[in-house]
């Protein structure tokens, strides 16, 4: 008999999930220079885009380190072009204030916003999440959206509309492990109305465990503990393994003469990747990898992941090249990890 926390993740693997988002924050870009500007500020083509599409970015210093991640959406109706940038909570104050020092003549207006336009009251979404989301998705807003979906939204998409009469916005990742719908209602009422519904549908609740494990199961870094920006620890794009983040033809951007130097030199001296451990939990994340007696690298994130053939504990982090191309054992200081292939 499969234990319950299995049972969890395969929801997310093999079925859908829901859980209500807390910890997303928006900002919303405006102004004539608004694409110029904003292109020339972050590592993916944001003159690109067309209305409705969106793309994964990374914000650097001029040394070319990441300050910070986000997913910047081309409002589908907005003329002249406006954008949504959507990130972690725990960054919408660092990465507006780090935009707004480089706004000196342009005509760019920043504003941390809800995501509905003209809302200021209660702010809910709900997180359609797993295989099967994309069934979940269409039936649960089926009778309830105003234009019915001749498909459900792309990867990558933000979508405007109502249902009974209320506004909805829906935000899809640019890429994730499986399909990933974010639903955000006018109202918290709304918002419940539309969770009772995959109640209802026999779509369950998932927990933060759950996504958790789903994340280092998909090898997705999150910033702030995969992805750094401190005293110790300041990392490269490339570094990171998140090439749908970088541009290369797009001009000229804050931080992009580092990008195309490393990409022109052909490598970085480590890369992030998943491994699988032998042994016990890192006591503490960030822990230290030795090969050989010397500094191998690090693992960032770690956890237990319920599989079908049984618990398997692994991590994502850091390596360094040589070390895997020597094939050396990497120790940490509970056991040994092995990168994936």
């Amino acid at each position: 008999m499969p234990s319950s926390e299995s049972n969890a993740l395969a929801v997310l693997l093999e079925g859908a999930g829901f859980r209500p988002i807390t910890d997303r924050a928006f900002l919303r870009i405006t102004g004539s220079d608004a694409t110029r500007w904003l292109n020339g500020m972050v590592s993916n083509s944001i003159q690109a885009l067309e209305p409705g599409e969106g793309n994964y970015n990374f914000l650097l210093n001029a040394q070319g380190r990441i300050q910070g991640d986000a997913t910047i959406f081309r409002d589908p109706t907005a003329d002249p072009a406006e954008f949504v940038l959507e990130t972690d909570k725990s960054q919408i104050d660092t990465v507006e204030q780090m935009l707004d020092k480089f706004i000196i003549m342009d005509d760019v207006q920043l504003a941390q916003v809800l995501y509905i336009e003209g809302v200021v009251e209660a702010r809910s979404g709900v997180l359609i999440i797993g295989a099967k989301a994309p069934d979940a998705f269409r039936k649960v807003i089926s009778d309830r959206w105003e234009q019915p979906f001749a498909e459900v939204p792309k990867p990558g998409t933000m979508v405007r509309g109502r249902a009974n009469g209320a506004a909805l916005v829906i935000f899809t990742p640019a890429q994730a492990g499986v399909p990933t719908y974010e639903v955000w209602c006018e109202d918290e009422k709304e918002s419940g109305l539309l969770q009772a519904k995959l109640l209802a549908m026999g779509v369950s609740m998932v927990d933060p465990e759950t996504l958790e494990q789903h994340r280092i199961l998909s090898a997705t870094p999150r910033y702030g503990q995969d992805i750094r920006n401190t005293e110790t620890a300041r990392d490269l794009p490339q570094e990171t393994a998140q090439a749908h983040a970088l541009h290369f033809a797009k001009g000229c951007y804050l931080g992009q003469e580092i990008v195309e130097r490393i990409r022109s030199r052909g490598q970085v001296h480590r890369r992030f990747t998943a491994f699988r451990l032998t042994g016990e939990p890192p006591a503490t994340l960030p822990a230290p990898l030795v090969a050989g007696g010397k500094p191998a690298g690090e693992l960032t994130s770690a956890a237990l992941i319920p599989l079908a053939e049984g618990p398997v504990l692994m991590a994502l982090g850091y390596v360094r090249q040589e070390a895997v191309d020597a094939k050396q054992e990497l120790a940490y200081s509970g056991g040994i990890a092995v990168p994936a292939a």
